[in-house]
């Protein structure tokens, strides 16, 4: 594998990260100084936009212990009585009031809208939920605050109850309460959203009772608040607090990334005039190395091979090593079956092999496609063969679809400079041992010997061009009578039956062999095709004529040859050459010789 240096040479980036370190140093403490005076500005501003509205929140509550005050100097002048309760209520009454109430001993009798608010007429004094506050409102004479509690008829409220004590023969008489039942955050609104309207997240909170330090929200913002300033202001006894903070955070963000931004590109430029002479000429070696690698497995390039060799010939021209070529056998196979992309899981398998297999100073490159070169310094012919030997035969296997299969190799090697003191010769004699190889039967190695040919002849036809020109309809089936799935057919296959494309093929016999045959001959022809193969110890060939089903309906009578033959990938198949009789009796004369 190709290790690159380019990152590791000290001297060169000792400067710069100098650089680095002390310009981060400088823009950090920038940044924070920037920010933490920016903050304390907004904090600033702030606190007076919580107190003003604190002021504004505090009036807009009042209005409505107002209510309670107006009703309560009612009852006091008229001695207890309020005639006219309900058109008074109604003149009171605003959009943020849900409701209006008099509570004449503590229990409430009129409700102003009583529609919708007939629930509220109890005893207070005496209930579970109210009765801690009003009896403190009576105890004290002071105005108190519950909630905020939802409301039967949709959002929240909160209960402002004003005790009302009448004096009678010199004494304070306890009248009851003159209550009023505000919407929040109805009754505060204009001055929330003002608040948001300048940019501020806001809560608003009081406590849950006069004699309780524990607050509960009255209004929040729909973010959460981060660090915000508080004001605390005192209603009727009752202790309110406003939360604000700005909607973007108390940072701002722009001109802290417009800082950051700038400091890193003056950072980044002395850095680059610092470094630029030593990085051109380091970059310049490390392009060189890009052009030596082979992108897909990561290691030596035919390029960066021929370097390395000349390099180790050059330093030691004494020193003795071997070179090897290999390759994957049938590897055009493994791409025309299962797609390129596992033609390189199986390189790059291969190359894990090598490198796993063979000592660390071994030298590996890909020659192109499916072919590898192979240097391994200070060994001879005689001292590697065994290794050599051991790697060829050993399993070989890559992975498609999650399924395991196994691949073979061929390998040829020869010495230098026994075999020859020229590396290109040397090259090519690695070669035609490799050639030799293939022409004994592929997978497995061989040491180049005089009279190998170095020249190589290779079949310049692949299996596709073999198969679309054989002079017949051809497919290709597995043999196993429960298991006959048909596994490839060329065009004329395809035209026989009718069928447009392979696809088309394979939906009309739902990739069945016995699909192919009319039905009334199945069985008849499936029996023939077996006794002939299982015959005499079993025999490669068959042969069987039969009325093909084509997908238009019609019949078509045919010529079976088969041929039972062993594949790496699926076990037993069939090749079998099909023959249209009525073509066969059109093209032959029935008189001549020829025919049969």
């Amino acid at each position: 594998m190709i290790k690159h240096k380019f990152f590791q040479n000290k001297k060169i980036w000792i400067v710069p990260v100098m650089e680095l370190i002390i310009g981060c140093i400088l823009i950090v403490l920038l940044l924070n100084y920037v920010s933490r005076n920016d903050m304390r500005n907004k904090k600033e501003k702030a606190n007076a936009n919580a107190m003003t509205y604190s002021e504004r929140i505090a009036e807009d509550i009042n209005s409505g212990i107002t209510i309670t005050n107006c009703m309560k100097q009612i009852i006091i002048s008229e001695d207890g009585r309020c005639d006219k309760f309900s058109k008074i209520a109604q003149n009171l009454m605003d959009d943020s009031i849900q409701s209006i109430q008099l509570a004449p001993n503590g229990i409430v009798t009129e409700i102003y809208p009583e529609r919708g608010n007939e629930a509220g007429k109890i005893n207070l004094l005496s209930d579970r939920s109210r009765g801690a506050y009003v009896h403190y409102g009576k105890k004290h004479d002071v105005i108190v605050f519950q909630g905020p509690f939802g409301l039967k008829q949709g959002g929240k409220g909160i209960a402002v109850r004003n005790p009302v004590y009448i004096a009678r023969n010199g004494k304070k008489e306890f009248w009851g309460f003159t209550i009023a039942i505000i919407r929040v955050p109805d009754i505060f609104s204009n001055s929330m959203k003002a608040l948001e309207n300048f940019g501020y997240q806001c809560r608003l909170l009081k406590t849950t009772a006069p004699w309780s330090r524990k607050y509960v929200d009255v209004y929040h913002s729909e973010e959460n608040l981060t660090q915000p300033v508080s004001n605390q202001f005192t209603i009727a006894g009752n202790t309110w607090k406003l939360q604000v903070m700005p909607e973007k955070g108390w940072g701002n963000k722009r001109m802290l990334l417009f800082l950051l931004c700038g400091g890193s590109i003056v950072l980044l430029l002395l850095i680059g005039l610092t470094v630029a002479v030593m990085v051109l000429e380091e970059r310049r070696k490390y392009l060189r190395v890009l052009t030596e690698m082979d992108s897909l497995t990561r290691i030596y390039n035919r390029n960066g091979f021929d370097r390395k060799i000349d390099q180790l010939i050059a330093d030691r021209a004494d020193m003795h090593f071997v070179i090897a070529e290999l390759d994957i056998d049938n590897f055009k196979s493994i791409n025309d079956m299962y797609g390129h992309a596992a033609g390189d899981q199986a390189l790059k398998s291969l190359v894990a092999d090598l490198q796993k297999h063979f000592p660390k100073n071994a030298v590996i490159a890909r020659n192109g496609g499916d072919e590898f070169c192979l240097l391994l310094p200070n060994q001879t012919c005689e001292s590697i063969h065994d290794k050599f030997k051991e790697f060829t035969r050993s399993e070989k296997k890559f992975y498609h679809k999650g399924e395991v299969h196994s691949f073979t190799i061929s390998l040829g090697y020869a010495q230098y400079p026994q075999q020859a003191k020229n590396y290109d010769v040397l090259m090519h004699c690695a070669d035609a041992a490799l050639y030799e190889v293939k022409l004994r039967g592929k997978q497995g190695c061989a040491a180049y010997k005089d009279g190998f040919r170095q020249i190589r002849k290779q079949l310049g036809f692949g299996f596709m061009d073999v198969s679309e020109n054989l002079p017949g309809a051809f497919l290709i089936y597995k043999a196993d009578p429960d298991d006959d799935e048909l596994l490839f057919a060329n065009h004329e296959m395809l035209h026989l039956c009718g069928c447009k494309d392979m696809d088309e093929f394979f939906a009309y016999t739902k990739q069945k062999f016995c699909n192919l045959i009319n039905k009334q001959e199945q069985t008849e022809v499936e029996e023939s095709i077996w006794k002939q193969i299982n015959a005499n110890g079993g025999q490669e060939n068959d042969y069987v004529k039969f009325s093909l089903a084509r997908k238009d309906g019609t019949q078509v009578t045919v010529f079976d040859h088969g041929r039972i033959v062993e594949n790496i990938y699926y076990g037993r198949v069939f090749y079998v050459l099909l023959l249209n009789e009525k073509q066969i009796h059109l093209h032959y004369d029935e008189k001549s010789e020829c025919y049969i």
